[in-house]
């Protein structure tokens, strides 16, 4: 493993003091925030750098005590540099860890967008599974989860259903969860108990605090119609959904809460959100190559994940995990562990590509 460079942490550990200098010294309230989310951010880094910095004084202390002529001391130092150096991999390994590229979208909060696909009735049910997984996952992680627009199956379940997400972090956890999602189970409508396979796509988008996105009145199409429902008092009896479509794209944003005043500001940050990922990944293809490299692109017509109920077993076959503990991971109690395992394997390969690049 490569050594990381003294001055790289010496600099990590520079930067924090002056952010935390300028805390101390500025009374500008926009700057107070930004250095506040720079400092908890630096932080960690900046802890684990002057620990390794220690750590490596350490080693250089022990050695030059072997040759010091005292024996007794010399002893100590022995035992002393056989424990720094047995801890030291692990200590450089969390620093270089740390010091990985981000997303900048990570901490972001997010539209989660899940969507029946093959299968029917069934893949709307499993759509309802999805959401209610996700839902869960949410609350563990004391996220907040908005409804924006939901449009339900036949049966049950959903054959479309949008969610606002907030929570620090969201993106940075869920952004594998992209992609398409497969099924295998007996439906409750089959007699003969034969297995059937069904699908749903999922997506995860980053929705920043501070999206700007301009967008001019004259390229917006903004349409009102009845809310869809499956009847009894939720199905609204006035035409107050919204739906704006972006005409120069062709992006269209809706959301069917009773208020039309509260859609049209659901739907605006809808559209704001989708353009700023269709800006962003324009002008960022080498980022979603690397994506596609490590854990698979997350496109929607890529499936991710399987989940067979008959043998309660979920698989990920991007990265080859698969894990007997289906009834556990769908009502989000355990996705934490696929979760979990998908960012260690992206940490794991840009660490080999940053060391080999080295």
């Amino acid at each position: 493993m490569a050594t990381i460079p003294q001055s790289r942490l010496e600099q990590v550990i520079e930067r924090f003091e002056e952010v935390e200098a300028r805390m101390g010294a500025t009374t500008n309230s926009d700057e107070i925030v930004a250095l506040s989310r720079e400092h908890a951010e630096l932080k960690p880094v900046a802890e684990e750098a002057r620990a390794l910095l220690d750590m490596r004084a350490g080693i250089e202390e022990a050695e030059a005590l072997l040759t010091s002529g005292d024996a007794e001391m010399a002893e100590l130092a022995q035992d002393e540099l056989q424990t720094l150096r047995r801890q030291l991999p692990d200590a450089e390994k969390t620093m270089q860890l740390l010091l990985l590229p981000r997303d900048s979208d990570d901490k972001a909060n997010i539209v989660l967008e899940v969507r029946a696909g093959t299968g029917g009735d069934e893949a709307a049910l499993f759509a309802g599974d999805l959401f209610r997984m996700y839902t869960r996952y949410a609350q563990l992680q004391g996220w907040k989860v908005d409804l924006v627009s939901a449009s339900e199956g036949d049966v049950g379940g959903y054959k479309e259903i949008i969610a606002n997400v907030e929570g620090d972090g969201a993106f940075g956890r869920l952004k594998w969860e992209s992609g398409v999602h497969r099924v295998q189970r007996v439906p409750a409508t089959e007699t003969q108990g034969r297995i059937h396979t069904s699908a749903a796509s999922v997506a995860v988008l980053p929705a920043p605090e501070d999206v700007e996105i301009e967008i001019r009145p004259e390229d917006l199409r903004i349409d009102t119609m009845r809310a869809s429902g499956s009847g009894g008092q939720h199905v609204n009896t006035t035409d107050s959904a919204v739906r704006i479509t972006h005409l120069p794209t062709g992006i269209v944003a809706t959301s069917s809460e009773k208020s039309q005043h509260v859609n049209r500001e659901k739907a605006m940050q809808q559209l704001k959100i989708r353009l700023y990922e269709q800006e962003k990944a324009a002008r960022d293809s080498e980022r979603a190559e690397s994506r596609a490299e490590q854990i698979g692109s997350g496109d929607r017509s890529q499936k991710v994940r399987t989940y067979n109920y008959p043998e309660n077993r979920v698989t990920d076959h991007r990265i080859g995990l698969t894990l007997y503990a289906l009834d556990k991971i769908i009502t989000g109690d355990k996705l934490d562990e696929v979760v979990t395992a998908l960012m260690a394997e992206d940490q794991a390969r840009r660490l080999a590509a940053m060391e080999q690049d080295a």
